[in-house]
C-alpha cells in the first residue's frame, strides 16, 4: 500500500508536473516484460528502478505510480525495492482471446519531477487447453465412384490457446480405405484432409467409422478426438455452386440478437436427395462460431450474440453448400463491423488535491487522463467544467488534463466548490461521463472583526448600583475556527484624565460592558471610550468602535432657594406700600435645582400666610404678588411660605419664609417689630400712631429720594440685568418654565429696597443674590459660557 505523501511535497509534485509535462516526449522508450499467464498475483516481474536507471528509494522519493488505461490495474509497485509485482492472476484467453502476441500497455509515472515511460506486459500462453472437436460425430457422405486421391476436409478442432500450443497436427484411426494429411491455413491454423486411397464400394461396405484425434504442440501434448462416419453414396454428378464467390455486408456493432445478416444461395443441378442443399461453416474460427449461426436450409446467417467493434472490426467465414449426394460449393462471407458511439468516455483520476488554502496562487488541483475506445467521431472527446468557476482545464499530453485554480480563492465567499468534470465524445448521439470532486477552501485570517455599527450610544441612569449592566457591543469575523475568536477590549481613551478604567468594565468574550461604580449625573453627563476586538488569528486583526455612555437624569436634588436667603443673620423683611394695588409685585423668590430637563422644571406655590387672600405667588416665575388692595384692617407684618416644587417623578420641594411690612411710605423706617402682647399693644397704641405719623413723613422723603436715586441708576445701568426702571413683566406661557439650572431668573427684575434695622437709620440696598457652592460646582461651565447668566445674577 503506497504511503499518502504530505501535502507540501504534493503541491512541489504537481507544480514540477505542469511545468515538465509541456516537454515531455510521447517518443520515449517502451519498456517491455513478459510472464506467463495464470502466473500468481504478487509474483516478480521486474525491478523497475534498475530498468528505470534509478537509484534504491528514488522511485518512493518521485512518487511513482504505475498507470494502465481503464479501471483494471494489473500491476503494482514496491517504491521502496522498485519490484514491479502482478496485482492479480490474469487469464491469456479472457483477456487477448485469438490475438497473438497478448500484450498490455501501462505506463510509469514519476511526479516529482515528472516524467512518463511507456510499458508493455506479455502475457505468455500456456498449454492450460485441450483441442476441442465441435461435433462429436462428422458425418461424410462419399459418392461410391470416388476415385482414389480424392480429398474430402474435415472438421478442426478449436483450441484457445495459441501459438505452438494451439492444433499442430491430426491423426485417424487405421484402415484401408483412407489416409489423413495435415495442411496449414493462410491464417496459419491446421485443418485435416482425409484422401481416399482405395475406391470405396457401398454394396461391400455403406459405412465405416473412423476415428479422428487433434494433438497441440504443449509439452507435453493435449489431444482431443471425435467420430468420423463415412456414408457411402450413389453417384452424384453436380456439386452445389453459389450464386457469388463472395458476399460482402455491413453489420452495426448494436444490432440486437437474432437479426439477418445475410442470406447465401446456392444451386444443384440434380434432383432428388443429390439435390438438396444444406448449408454450413466451414472451417469457422471461434469467433465466427460464437458469434454467428446459420439456417441449414434457407442459407440466412443471424446473429448469435452482440458484436462489439471495439473486440473485433471484421469476420470472415467460409460457407458451404453440401447436396444429398455428397457434393459441396463453397463461397465466402466478409463481414464489416460498423461502429456506433456505444461507449461512453472514461476518466481515471491521478491525483486530487481537495483542500486548498485560500489566498493561495495558482494551484493544480487535480490530474486526470481520459479514453474512449469507440473510434472516428465517436472515440473523440471534450473535457469541461461548470461555468462561472474559478478553474481551468489544461490538456497537457496523451490525453492528459491537469485542473487548476484561475485565481486565488475566497473562503468567505465559497468555501466549498463541487465540480462536475464532464467528458463528452463527438459521436451521434453523443455520450458523456461525469466526475464530480470536492474541493474545500481552508481559512486563512484575513478578515479582521467588525462591529454590527461604528458607534454605539448607551444610557444609564445616575446613582446605579455598581456591576450594572449598561448595554453591549458585538463585532463578527467572517473568517473561520480561532481566525474568527473574537476578544474584546477597553483601548486606552484619548483624555488622560478620564479613569476609564474604573467606570466601566468589558466582557472579553461576548462584549457585555457593565458600570463599576455609581454615576452621578450632576459631575458627570457624558463620556466616551473607545472598544477593540481582536481575533485569534496569526497575525491577528482588530478593529475598532466608539461607545458613548449617557447619563441619564435621576430626580436626586431638591430645588435651592437663591433668594431670599434662609441662612442670614437677620430675616430680610419686604415693604409693602398700603397704596398698593392689586397685582402689585411684592418680591421674587429665585431658586434653582441641580437636575435638568422636567427635573429642573420648577414650580411655586403658597403653602401658608398671615393674611390669606392677600398675597399670592405666580406658579411659573415665583413672584409674589398682592392679590387685592390694601385695607386699614390689614395686619402690618405678614409672614409667608412659599413651597418650590420640581417637576421630577417623585417630585422634590423646598420652602421659604418671606416676612413682609405694610408701610404708609418708603420714609418710614423699618424696625424689627416685636411679638406684643394684646394687653401691651392697647396700652402702647398711642406710641404706635406717633411712630406711624414719623414714618409717614420719613417714607415720604425717603421715597423721594428713591425715585430721584432710581431715574440716575435708570439712565446709567440700562442694559444691566439686576436694576430696571420699570416693573412690569411680560407673562410667560404655561403653568411651567424650564430653569436649565439657573432658577427662575429667565428675565431680570429692580427689587424693592429692603431696610436695615438696628440702628435705626435707613439704608439704601439693591438685590444681588448669593450663589451657592454647590451651584458654581455643578454649573460652573454654563455660568462661563452663558455671559447673560453671569450678567442675570451680578456675577460680572
Amino acid at each position: 500500500m503506497e504511503t499518502p505523501l504530505p501535502k507540501t511535497l504534493q503541491k512541489r509534485q504537481v507544480a514540477a508536473i505542469i511545468i515538465l509535462l509541456l516537454w515531455w516526449e510521447a517518443g520515449s522508450a517502451t519498456i517491455k516484460y513478459s510472464v506467463p499467464e495464470e502466473t500468481d498475483s504478487g509474483s516478480f516481474v521486474a525491478n523497475l528502478a534498475k530498468d528505470l536507471g534509478l537509484g534504491l528509494g528514488e522511485l518512493a522519493a518521485r512518487g511513482a505510480r504505475v498507470l494502465s488505461k481503464g479501471s483494471t490495474q494489473h500491476l503494482q509497485l514496491q517504491q521502496k525495492s522498485g519490484n514491479l509485482l502482478l496485482k492479480e492472476k490474469m487469464d491469456r484467453e479472457e483477456l487477448c482471446g485469438d490475438t497473438d502476441p497478448c500484450i498490455l500497455h501501462f505506463q510509469v509515472l514519476l511526479k516529482n519531477p515528472v516524467q512518463f515511460f511507456q510499458g508493455e506486459l506479455q502475457l505468455r500462453d500456456i498449454n492450460d487447453h485441450a483441442p476441442e472437436f465441435l461435433e462429436s460425430e462428422i458425418l461424410l457422405k462419399i459418392s461410391e465412384n470416388s476415385r482414389p486421391g480424392t480429398v474430402f476436409p474435415l472438421k478442426i478442432a478449436q483450441d484457445l490457446d495459441v501459438g505452438s500450443n494451439t492444433v499442430q497436427n491430426y491423426t485417424i484411426g487405421p484402415n484401408s480405405h483412407f489416409h489423413l494429411f495435415t495442411r496449414t491455413h493462410s491464417d496459419g491454423r491446421k485443418y485435416p484432409e482425409l484422401v481416399l486411397d482405395k475406391a470405396l464400394d457401398r454394396e461391400e461396405r455403406p459405412e465405416l467409422r473412423l476415428t479422428l484425434t487433434a494433438l497441440d504442440g504443449g509439452s507435453p501434448p493435449r489431444t482431443g478426438t471425435s467420430q468420423v462416419v463415412i456414408l457411402v453414396l450413389d453417384i452424384n454428378d453436380n456439386a452445389p455452386e453459389f450464386t457469388r464467390p463472395l458476399y460482402e455486408v455491413q453489420v452495426p456493432e448494436n444490432s440486437p440478437i437474432g437479426s439477418l445478416v445475410i442470406t447465401v444461395t446456392a444451386r444443384d443441378m440434380d434432383v432428388g436427395t443429390n439435390g438438396e442443399l444444406s448449408y454450413s461453416f466451414f472451417h469457422p474460427s471461434n469467433q465466427v462460431i460464437q458469434s454467428f449461426e446459420i439456417n441449414e436450409v434457407m442459407g440466412e446467417i443471424r446473429l448469435k450474440k452482440f458484436l462489439d467493434f471495439e473486440e473485433i472490426q471484421s469476420y470472415r467465414m467460409e460457407i458451404e453448400a453440401s447436396d444429398g449426394g455428397g457434393l459441396s460449393g463453397k463461397c465466402t462471407v466478409a463481414i464489416e463491423v460498423l461502429d456506433v458511439n456505444d461507449n461512453a468516455p472514461e476518466l481515471t483520476m491521478s491525483l486530487l488535491i481537495s483542500d486548498i488554502p485560500e489566498n493561495s496562487p495558482e494551484t493544480v488541483v487535480a490530474i486526470f487522463g481520459i479514453s474512449d475506445p469507440d473510434s472516428g467521431d465517436n472515440g473523440k472527446m471534450m473535457c469541461s467544467i461548470q461555468d462561472h468557476l474559478p478553474f481551468l482545464l489544461k490538456p497537457t499530453v496523451d490525453n492528459f488534463y491537469t485542473l487548476v485554480t484561475e485565481k486565488t480563492l475566497d473562503r468567505e465567499s465559497t468555501e466549498e466548490y463541487n465540480i462536475t468534470i464532464t467528458v463528452t465524445d463527438l459521436g451521434t448521439p453523443r455520450l458523456k461521463t461525469e466526475h464530480k470532486i470536492t474541493v474545500l477552501v481552508s481559512d486563512v485570517n484575513d478578515n479582521a472583526p467588525t462591529f454590527a455599527k461604528t458607534s454605539y450610544s448607551l444610557f444609564i441612569r445616575e446613582n446605579n448600583s455598581p456591576a450594572l449592566y449598561i448595554g453591549g457591543v458585538s463585532a463578527t469575523d467572517r473568517d473561520s475556527g480561532t481566525n474568527a475568536q473574537v476578544t474584546y477590549s477597553l483601548l486606552p481613551p484619548q483624555d488622560p484624565h478620564l479613569p476609564i478604567a474604573s467606570l466601566v468594565s468589558i466582557n472579553a468574550d461576548n462584549g457585555h460592558l457593565f458600570a463599576l461604580r455609581s454615576l452621578d449625573y450632576e459631575a458627570l453627563r457624558a463620556f466616551e471610550f473607545r472598544v477593540g476586538a481582536v481575533d485569534a488569528g496569526s497575525p491577528a486583526l482588530s478593529s475598532e468602535a466608539l461607545v458613548r455612555v449617557v447619563v441619564v437624569d435621576e430626580n436626586d436634588n431638591s430645588p435651592f432657594v437663591l433668594y431670599p436667603l434662609q441662612n442670614g443673620s437677620a430675616p430680610c423683611t419686604e415693604l409693602v406700600p398700603r397704596a398698593a394695588e392689586a397685582g402689585y409685585l411684592v418680591t421674587k423668590v429665585v431658586a434653582v435645582d441641580g437636575d435638568s430637563g422636567q427635573n429642573a422644571w420648577l414650580s411655586y406655590q403658597l403653602l401658608k400666610a398671615t393674611e390669606p387672600g392677600l398675597f399670592s405667588v405666580w406658579a411659573h416665575n415665583g413672584e409674589v404678588r398682592t392679590a387685592r388692595l390694601i385695607n386699614e384692617r390689614d395686619s402690618a407684618k405678614h409672614r409667608l411660605v412659599v413651597l418650590v416644587k420640581d417637576n421630577g417623578e417623585p417630585p422634590m420641594s423646598a420652602s421659604v419664609t418671606l416676612h413682609l411690612l405694610l408701610v404708609d411710605g418708603f420714609s418710614q423706617p423699618y424696625l424689627p417689630l416685636p411679638e406684643v402682647a394684646p394687653d401691651e399693644a392697647q396700652a402702647n397704641s398711642l406710641t404706635v400712631y406717633l411712630v406711624i405719623a414719623l414714618a409717614s413723613v420719613s417714607s415720604l422723603f425717603l421715597f423721594s429720594m428713591l425715585l430721584f436715586v432710581a431715574v440716575r441708576l435708570c439712565k446709567k445701568n440700562r442694559d444691566a440685568s439686576m436694576v430696571r426702571c420699570s416693573v412690569p413683566e411680560s407673562h410667560f406661557s404655561g403653568h411651567l418654565v424650564d430653569v436649565s439650572g439657573t432658577g427662575t431668573l429667565s428675565q431680570s427684575y429692580q427689587y424693592e429696597v429692603c431696610l436695615t434695622g438696628g440702628s435705626g437709620t435707613s439704608e439704601f440696598k439693591f438685590l444681588k443674590p448669593i450663589l451657592p457652592n454647590f451651584l458654581v460646582k455643578e454649573t460652573g461651565r454654563d455660568t462661563e459660557e452663558n455671559p447673560n447668566f453671569r450678567n442675570h445674577f451680578g456675577l460680572n
